[in-house]
């Protein structure tokens, strides 16, 4: 057990190139990290690691060993992964990330349930708008809003989620309401913003085909719920998921506007590294997602009528 778990500690400080880096992602001391490190290079006989003041790298013989590494962890990982399948409770340590609104009003709320149902699973939520590398930082399951694309994770779809581009009456009556996707260039945009993204750019669906265009303003802000608030104030045009402003839709807080050319929708789903076997706890969490979350994304815009994305 004790040359596993060193195994993978060495894992880790060469997939993130620092004793200090692999501690945190795996909740240990640097000291245990260099700790873990030195029994494994006396265990094998050999340097596996050069260190620097600023960085590790393999040896070699280190990277020769990662490699190899590599095939046990996924040796270890299918055989655990067979006897969850045939019938073993999820347990161990789940490490998810959401986007922050969507973690905040309906993933963080279901956790205490899922937990419920899963006492044997340690659940670690990270909430961000940025995309993490689900493989470099250890996740295990992240959830997604965003259009389909071709990817090496694997993506279990949980639901399709509408988008609706809209602004308070206070800003149209003050500004004008745009009539085509042109006109917004003369408007000022809400921006979700953040290294990476590119919400700047709106795809919108029009009866000669799809048209996308860059649209900008006075205010960007890395948290969407902030967007959205901002809107409500009369600040500018947003574009969001229906179930995010469906209350103030509503409540005419906010007025949808090009509905002749509606965005293109997204897909709600939860994403994982590809694996022959799914691990149980993932599963799991999978599983209870799809379930619970589905009908809640439909309650939440049930009697919005709203033109849908083609």
């Amino acid at each position: 057990m004790a040359l596993l778990e060193n195994i993978k500690v060495f894992v880790r400080v060469v997939e993130l190139g620092s004793f200090s880096a692999a501690g945190r992602n795996m909740r240990l001391s640097p000291a245990v990290v260099s700790h873990r490190i030195q029994q494994l290079e006396g265990h094998v006989g050999v340097r596996l690691l050069n260190r620097t003041t600023r960085q590790v790298q393999p040896t070699e013989q280190g990277m020769l060993y990662y490699e190899a590494c590599l095939e046990v962890q996924r040796a270890v990982e299918q055989a655990e992964t067979s006897v969850a399948g045939a019938g073993a409770a999820p347990r161990g340590t789940l490490k998810v990330t959401a986007p922050l609104v969507f973690g905040r009003r309906i993933l963080a709320p279901l956790i205490p349930e899922f937990q419920a149902a899963t006492p044997n699973v340690e659940v670690q939520l990270r909430m961000s708008e940025h995309l993490l590398d689900l493989i470099k930082e250890g996740v295990d399951a992240a959830v997604r809003l965003s259009v389909p694309m071709d990817s090496s994770l694997v993506i279990r779809k949980i639901a399709d989620c509408r988008r609706v581009i809209c602004a308070s009456p206070a800003y149209l009556a003050a500004h004008g309401e745009p009539a085509t996707p042109d006109d917004l260039k003369d408007h000022n945009c809400l921006l979700l913003r953040f290294s990476g993204s590119r919400q700047f750019r709106w795809t919108l669906n029009s009866p000669k085909g799809q048209v996308t265009l860059n649209v900008g303003g006075r205010l960007d802000a890395d948290d969407s719920d902030v967007l959205t608030h901002w809107a409500v104030a009369g600040q500018g045009i947003v574009m969001k998921p229906v179930w995010e402003v469906a209350d103030h839709l509503r409540a005419g807080r906010l007025t949808p506007i090009l509905t002749n050319f509606p965005p293109e929708s997204l897909t709600l789903g939860v994403l994982y590294p590809h694996r022959r076997l799914l691990p149980a706890n993932v599963r799991a969490f999978a599983d209870f997602l799809v379930e619970r979350v589905a009908p809640m994304m439909a309650e939440a815009t049930d009697g919005l009528e709203l033109p849908a994305a083609e």
